[in-house]
């Protein structure tokens, strides 16, 4: 089995990001703070938030209710069904990171392990990995995502104002070559801890 971790941290800082299904109502609850720099505006059902980092757009169900205050947003469910309840949680996390992409942004860091793997700028409009195949693995960059390298090519650090977008697109890098558990080779999130396995021994 692998133990993985997604590695996704607020790019002016380095903690972790963490939604757990437990706490969903207790963080439905919780206002999300709107930073000096950001304008957020409400047009019924959808929000937009616009900052140092961007300009982001989601229109949130009809379950739930956004409503502007002072230098906050609150979210609020308009039922006691199991699926309001279920919206109230994630609506809230999905309005906070899209605050928190425009004002701070998100990264990705991968790390590639094994002998030869690389990774290359293609201009702006993407990255070229070589991952042990025959031919180099081409990957076009999303909308709103860039990317920086460290001199060797092996560290990537995936940048954007959308989390979703970000996240996705390194898992799609990874999904290229998932570190294997007896060398570890392969697409790794930065501090990813994998269970080694021990090859086979001869007798």
């Amino acid at each position: 089995a692998m133990a993985a971790t997604t590695g996704v941290t607020r790019s002016l800082n380095s903690r972790r990001l963490v939604t757990t299904r437990a706490g969903e109502s207790r963080i439905g609850k919780q206002p999300v703070m709107i930073p000096q720099g950001v304008d957020v505006k409400l047009n019924g059902q959808t929000l937009t938030a616009k900052g140092p980092k961007g300009e982001l757009s989601r229109t949130f169900h009809e379950l739930v209710e956004l409503e502007m205050g002072e230098g906050v947003l609150n979210v609020k469910k308009r039922a006691e069904t199991r699926q309001a309840k279920e919206l109230h949680g994630l609506s809230r996390a999905l309005a906070n990171n899209l605050v928190v992409g425009v004002h701070e942004g998100f990264d990705v860091n991968l790390q590639l392990i094994g002998v030869g793997y690389r990774a290359k700028m293609n201009g702006s409009k993407g990255l070229t990995l070589s991952l042990g195949f025959s031919h180099d693995v081409e990957m076009e960059f999303p909308e709103g995502v860039t990317a920086e390298l460290d001199k060797q090519g092996v560290n990537i650090k995936l940048s954007s104002a959308n989390k979703e977008t970000v996240t996705q697109f390194a898992a799609d890098i990874r999904k290229y070559r998932p570190p294997e558990p007896y060398k570890g080779k392969g697409v790794h999130y930065l501090g990813e801890q994998i269970l080694r396995k021990e090859g086979k021994k001869g007798k």
